[in-house]
């Protein structure tokens, strides 16, 4: 028997990606509850409908309502959006634990590798809570909020150990501009969602330092080597990283002047440091500073080599020079582009 779609979800986080996923579900005709920390926040969205903090001249769906209390945002919920950083759900997933209705869809929308544990995402919230593996939903995709919001076409997947249920999540968000795939590899939509905006600081390096599209196009191609390599080291599909959750996401981040760690790269090569580009960025650390630590850590210890990764990483973490970085990473001793 199929899957049940779930009709009334609620969104936990309402930054700007959580908002727009909510806007997404509501305008696909779901009922949707969407929880914000701040309670000022909450209320705007309620009675202004709008979020614009995070979503300028975006007017928000009628049947979106907000509330600060998560309690009752989860109230009757029949699937669960998880929308908060990655290096906090643990924190908040725990909070949350016991208010979460029993045997619903988690469905995750955070990118990113755990620090310290090394876990992915789905792998997080099943340590958290106790649910099965097939419980679990992870959303990946060239996704960048503002331009969703707008109504401008784009194309997500879906990926869940079970079909089933990854279809009925993808019956739940698909509509109008907003186009659903699904896919059972897990591993692979999830790593490709991290990897990539490490890629993305690289890439706002480059721009950063002056250099064009041969730069770009060549960032971009091994970076997408390395994350693969990576991927398949622990088992994902090779064919996810051609798809939306690999390709697709990677262009996206590393070319739009929207993407958080793009811009926050550049910043860093025009020599601020990483607490001035954080505050340029409205105090918001991107996530892939935080990630390169951990997928360079869970690269070294599954053999793999990532040197871009570990660049980024030298970079935001051992106080690297971008332009040293470069000099580096053009002298690497010569190989077969297959090795």
């Amino acid at each position: 028997m199929a899957e049940p779609v779930p009709q009334r979800i609620a969104v936990l986080g309402a930054g700007s990606w959580g908002t727009t996923f909510a806007k997404v579900l509501a305008d696909a005709g779901r009922d949707v509850v969407l929880w914000a920390r701040r309670k000022e926040v909450a209320d705007e969205i309620t009675e202004q409908h709008t979020n614009a903090a995070y979503l300028p001249n975006i007017t928000l769906p009628e049947r979106l309502t907000a509330t600060s209390d998560a309690a009752e945002a989860l109230a009757g919920a029949e699937a669960v959006v998880l929308a908060v950083p990655s290096q906090s759900l643990r924190e908040n997933l725990t909070r949350w634990r016991t208010l979460l209705p029993d045997g619903v869809p988690l469905v995750s929308l955070a990118k990113g590798v755990e620090l310290g544990t090394l876990k992915r995402m789905s792998e997080v919230i099943v340590d958290v809570t106790g649910v099965p593996q097939d419980h679990v939903v992870v959303v990946s995709g060239p996704n960048l909020a503002l331009p969703i919001a707008q109504g401008e076409p784009a194309a997500t997947v879906v990926a869940c150990a079970d079909h089933d249920r990854a279809v009925a999540i993808q019956k739940a968000c698909m509509g109008g501009t907003f186009r659903v795939y699904t896919n059972t590899d897990v591993v692979g939509c999830e790593l490709g969602g991290a990897g990539k905006n490490v890629i993305a600081l690289s890439c706002g390096m480059a721009a950063g330092l002056g250099y064009g599209a041969n730069t770009m196009a060549t960032l971009i191609t091994r970076g997408l080597a390395e994350i693969v390599r990576l991927g398949v080291k622990l088992g994902a599909d090779p064919l996810t990283f051609a798809g939306l959750a690999g390709l697709g996401d990677l262009v996206a981040t590393c070319t739009s002047p929207l993407s958080r760690n793009r811009t926050f790269g550049e910043r860093l090569a025009r020599g601020e440091t990483l607490e001035e580009a954080q505050r340029h960025a409205g105090g918001q650390v991107a996530e892939g500073v935080k990630s390169c630590s951990s997928i360079l850590a869970l690269a070294r210890r599954h053999g793999v080599e990532m040197p871009l990764t570990e660049g980024v990483h030298q970079v935001c973490h051992d106080g690297k020079d971008p332009a040293e970085l470069a000099a580096e990473l053009l002298g690497r001793a010569r190989k077969s582009e297959w090795d």
